[in-house]
């Protein structure tokens, strides 16, 4: 497995959304949480999207995990990228 990040940069109406999708944005994410491949996930904090380091078998992997996630599906993200991730600390 690779690490990846997910960005979601939230639209103009990701905030509105947000609320509304979270339910299936998480359950769509916790089978990854639960076999222990997400490392952090969460919004940033000014509001304007979110980040997820996750792992994944290849960036093909990582980006169909990304197409489906609600937040993109749904609207929630305007815009989103995958790109592949170094840990090098902790």
């Amino acid at each position: 497995m690779s690490l990846f990040v997910l960005i979601g940069r939230d639209g103009p109406d990701g905030k509105r959304l947000r609320q509304e999708v979270r339910p299936d944005h998480l359950a769509h994410l916790e089978p990854l949480a639960r076999a222990g491949r997400i490392v952090v996930a969460g919004p940033f904090t000014d509001g304007s999207g979110s980040l997820i380091v996750f792992e994944a078998e290849s960036i093909e992997d990582a980006k169909a995990i990304a197409v489906n996630d609600p937040y993109v599906r749904r609207g929630v993200f305007a815009s989103w990228e995958v790109r592949p991730f170094r840990r090098v600390l902790p």
